[in-house]
């Protein structure tokens, strides 16, 4: 077995542990040295699993005490994965979809990072707008992992948006979001039909599935046209 397939089995074995719920948030980890003997690979192989999934955010080093899975964020407990058609609608206001571009191709470094995937794969890179009524509502990046879902390798999505269609065809086990508050760049400004420099919500998310990273994507909301809400219960931290 070569050192790149054995460090996907090992990173695709452990994220299903974490997953699944067997490692919990807070769960410790066996030492590195322990899991490269129990897997039967190098240091240095179980060193690079290790530092993929730090960089997933499914683990977290604390020094001299060793690697733990980690707590759930905030907005990742809260957030569900909505299909943007339905949040359009919930405005009383038609949807419609705009495919930009489509692109298949093997992924590059920051595609690996983002993914969370353990070496270059195949990827669909797929741009698009959504509408509500006349103007610009969410402009969709996301990059789709093949490994995961080879379905979407002839999917041309001009009529369907990836959204709806990952969500039929994989069925997602964890997800991250990560909220944060920019200005629009020339790209964004021209797209959401913007001033440059607007400010813009933007929500990122990936998930995975039982077969390991299925997606990322950076959805940019206008500012002064979204509103995020989260509904609480109690007995939460």
């Amino acid at each position: 077995m070569s050192d790149a397939t054995l460090h996907s089995r090992i990173l695709i074995d452990i994220e299903g542990r974490i997953v699944s719920g067997e490692w919990p948030p807070g769960y410790h980890l066996p030492f590195e040295i322990d899991l490269a003997a129990r897997y039967g690979c190098s240091r240095m192989t179980m060193n690079k699993v290790m530092a993929q999934l730090v960089r997933a955010g499914l683990i977290e080093r604390r020094k001299k005490s060793g690697s733990f899975v980690t707590q759930p964020k905030a907005q990742s407990a809260v957030l569900d994965i909505h299909d943007i058609r339905d949040e359009v609608q919930s405005l009383k206001l038609p949807y419609s979809y705009s495919l930009i571009s489509r692109t298949r191709r093997l992924a590059n470094e920051d595609d690996v990072l983002h993914l969370g995937l353990a070496e270059a794969a195949d990827i669909v890179d797929v741009t698009c707008l959504h509408f509500a009524g006349a103007e610009p509502f969410c402009l969709e990046e996301r990059l789709i992992n093949l490994s995961t879902v080879p379905e979407a390798a002839d999917f041309d999505f001009e009529a369907l948006a990836p959204g709806p269609f990952l969500l039929a065809q994989v069925p997602w086990t964890a997800a991250q979001h990560r909220i944060q508050a920019v200005s629009a760049g020339k790209k964004e400004a021209k797209l959401l039909a913007l001033e440059n420099k607007q400010a813009c919500l933007v929500v990122e998310r990936q998930t995975w599935g039982q077969g390991g990273p299925v997606t990322k994507v950076r959805l940019t909301y206008p500012g002064d046209r979204h509103v995020l809400t989260a509904q609480f219960k109690p007995g939460g931290l």
